[in-house]
């Protein structure tokens, strides 16, 4: 039983609370004064999600279906308990980086809940080329479906610790920069979970995820200044088809 408001126990709850839309027991308020200390626990909320998934792909091989069926049922999964914020921040994200002339207008475009031609195109690439990668990474199991979604939600404490909000409101501004140490508790969970779902070829995976996140850190920083809940959500999706595509079979 859990006596203490502020106990690192309620962190998974903030975590999940945070990175997805599932039903979870009501945390005290005081949980949610500490939001950056809890993101060490991104990786379990990514677990969590990416279970759930694994049963809906269990379901759908167990019936039947198709891969590229199961694998796209999967996905779908992903989608609706992440209430789609990753998928959101990628189409804002593109539509703000080279839809704006200037950072302050980037930035005004990113928050305006319309989609524009960038927006459409980063998720139709997105979503088609993870689905095409999930479908065939289904050959060997559902291993490293799960490393990709772990590592990739691994990887943002590190972006929220080491760049600077872009602007003084919205989610990422509201939770706060977690500590470097903080920062590299999540990426060694992520790792270890990965490593013991797919094997030590998550290391290059990582290796090439880092790289890919570090570029488009580097971009959002040219662009905006920094980051924000969008380019953390374009963060999560670019890094987990990195990873998935490395480990193609």
């Amino acid at each position: 039983m859990i006596k203490d408001d502020n106990s690192r126990a309620w962190d998974v709850i903030v975590a999940l609370a945070l990175l997805t839309r599932l039903p979870l027991p009501h945390a005290p308020a005081a949980a949610f004064a500490r939001q950056a200390q809890a993101a060490w626990a991104f990786p379990l909320a990514g677990l969590v999600v990416a279970g759930i998934a694994c049963v809906v792909g269990w379901l759908g091989m167990a019936a039947g279906l198709p891969v590229p069926v199961t694998a796209g049922l999967m996905l779908a999964t992903l989608v609706v308990t992440t209430g789609a914020m990753h998928e959101d921040g990628l189409a804002d994200a593109a539509d703000g980086f080279w839809g704006g002339f200037d950072p302050a207008r980037r930035l005004e475009i990113m928050k305006d809940s319309h989609i524009g031609t960038y927006g459409v195109l980063a998720l139709i690439l997105g979503v088609g080329l993870r689905w095409m990668a999930l479908s065939a990474t289904l050959a060997v199991g559902v291993g490293p479906m799960v490393a990709a979604v772990v590592l990739s939600r691994g990887l943002l404490p590190a972006l929220m610790a080491w760049m600077p909000h872009a602007r003084r409101t919205g989610l990422s501004h509201q939770v706060g920069r977690p500590s470097q140490g903080v920062a590299l508790a999540a990426l060694g969970i992520a790792v270890l979970l990965a490593l013991v779902v797919a094997g030590w070829s998550v290391i290059w995976a990582l290796v090439l995820a880092v790289v890919a996140v570090g570029g488009l850190a580097a971009l959002a920083r040219a662009k905006i200044g920094g980051q924000t809940g969008d380019v953390l959500g374009a963060a999560q999706q670019l890094s987990e088809l990195v990873i998935l595509l490395v480990l193609l079979p």
